[in-house]
Formats: structure tokens, C-alpha cells, sequence
């Protein structure tokens, strides 16, 4: 699928996996709308790879609607990453069997809302745009990449919600394929491992932090880069016979329960 002279949407394009996505788009002559809440950074991406920065947060459907209305401005709109999301640790109940210590309902409702809800409504919406181009020879429209995570299969203690939300993602891949097959829309999910991204902080005592990890790698052993992840999310919009899947991209790593 020729992805030069069209433009994407990229949520949480600002730092990590989606600026990296973003940029490697840019440079096959994608127009991209980075979508994210970081105004400063978002806004500075955007100028460097020649493309627009739409304020959204996936859980507000009009914002959504604004950075995809942003993209078609740009070129006809044919892919969307979904990268934004949140991560929480905390585990099921509490140490003292009070019902007041077990796991914050609210905080794993606002993981499932942004991670799997947010990335659902970016892709109902995007595919909708996506449905009024013109097709290609293979009748294709547009792709989609979703976001998911090893945890979502190897998910550790204290992840339930963080997995919650990416199994929902994964699970969400196959019959998402086959709705938009009627349009000729494809599309797949990416389950990274432990990428190097701002999440785990600068310095030296990151540096100690990562390298203990990526001790656990099967190998290479070290952690992943944005731009390995980037690779991959290019290479599955791009590529037209590719459709339904789930990847890991994680250095063969399976993950232990802590």
C-alpha cells in the first residue's frame, strides 16, 4: 500500500513509540497529525517533520474527530497508529483484607477507558474517514496499527488493568479485520516488550534500572528502540498483505510474575 501523499493520525506521537512511528512516516512522505496532550512537545514534532499537532485525548470522541478532520486537511487520510495509553501497577486487594484497600475500581476503569476504549474509538472513527478514499488495486482504503503489550499475555502481578486493557486490544484485532474488510481497511496490533522509552527516566540510575532488565532479555539482551517498534508499525501499514495480526516485538522475552 503506497503510503507517500497521504497523511496519518498518531496518538501519543509526542514522546516514545508514536513520535518514532511518527517520524519514520514523515520521512516515506507522510503528512502526520501528531495526537497527543503534550502541547509543548507535540506542537515541536509536528514543526520538525513538516506536519500538524492536534491537542486530543483519546477519551473525548470530538477531539478524535478534530485530529482526523486535521490529517484529511493535510492529504487523504489512509493510516492511523494508535501509541497513547497509561500504565498502573497495583495489585487485586490489599494486605489488610479490608474491602477499602482492594484495587481502586475508578483507577483500573480510567486504564481500560484510555488504553482499549480510546483506541476502539480512534479506529472506529479513522476507518470511517478512511472509507471515503478512493481505492487502490487491491481494493485497499486504509490501514490501522494498534498498541498492545506483552503483559497483555504475560501479564506480571499488579498488571491487571494495565493487561485488562491490552488483552482487549489483542482481542479487539481479528473480528476489528474482518468488520473492515468490507471497506478494505486492514488491520493488526503490535505487543511490544520492554522498549527504551522516556518512561523510565534519565541518568544513571536509569541506565542501571534498563540494563538489569534487558538482562532478562532472551536476546539481544538489552531493551527495545521506539524506532525498532516504528519499523515494524510501517512495515504493517504498508504492506498490503498484512491483516488480523498480533505481533510481539520483545527480543523473545517471556515475561515472570514479578
Amino acid at each position: 500500500m503506497e503510503l507517500k501523499n497521504t497523511s496519518s493520525v498518531v496518538t501519543g506521537g509526542a514522546s516514545g513509540l508514536g513520535e518514532a512511528t511518527a517520524k519514520l512516516l514523515a520521512s516515506r512522505g507522510v503528512k502526520v497529525v501528531i495526537a497527543d496532550l503534550n502541547d509543548e512537545r507535540g506542537a515541536a514534532i509536528a514543526k520538525e517533520i513538516g506536519g500538524t499537532y492536534v491537542h486530543c485525548d483519546v477519551t473525548n470522541t470530538d477531539q478524535i474527530i478534530e485530529s482526523v478532520e486535521a490529517a484529511k486537511k493535510l492529504a487523504p487520510l489512509w493510516t492511523a497508529v494508535n501509541c497513547a495509553g497509561i500504565g498502573w501497577a497495583t495489585r487485586t486487594i490489599g494486605k489488610d483484607g479490608e474491602y477499602a484497600s482492594a484495587h481502586d475500581l475508578d483507577l483500573y476503569k480510567k486504564v481500560i477507558m484510555i488504553n482499549l476504549v480510546g483506541t476502539f474509538d480512534v479506529c472506529r472513527i479513522a476507518a470511517t474517514a478512511m472509507s471515503h478514499n478512493t481505492p487502490d488495486v487491491d481494493g485497499l482504503r486504509g490501514a490501522i496499527v494498534n498498541t498492545a503489550s506483552v503483559a497483555a499475555e504475560d501479564g506480571q502481578i499488579g498488571q491487571v488493568a494495565y493487561s485488562s486493557s491490552k488483552g482487549g486490544v489483542v482481542g479487539l484485532t481479528l473480528p476489528l479485520a474482518r468488520d473492515l474488510a468490507a471497506i478494505g481497511v486492514r488491520a493488526n496490533c503490535i505487543l511490544p516488550g520492554l522498549i527504551d522509552t522516556p518512561i523510565y527516566g534519565t541518568g544513571a540510575a536509569s541506565d542501571e534500572f534498563k540494563a538489569r532488565l534487558g538482562a532478562g532479555v532472551l536476546f539481544p539482551k538489552r531493551l527495545g528502540y521506539s524506532e525498532e517498534f516504528a519499523s515494524l508499525a510501517v512495515e504493517l501499514l504498508s504492506n498490503s498483505y498484512m491483516n488480523a495480526e498480533s505481533i510481539r516485538i520483545d527480543a523473545g522475552i517471556r515475561m515472570q510474575p514479578k
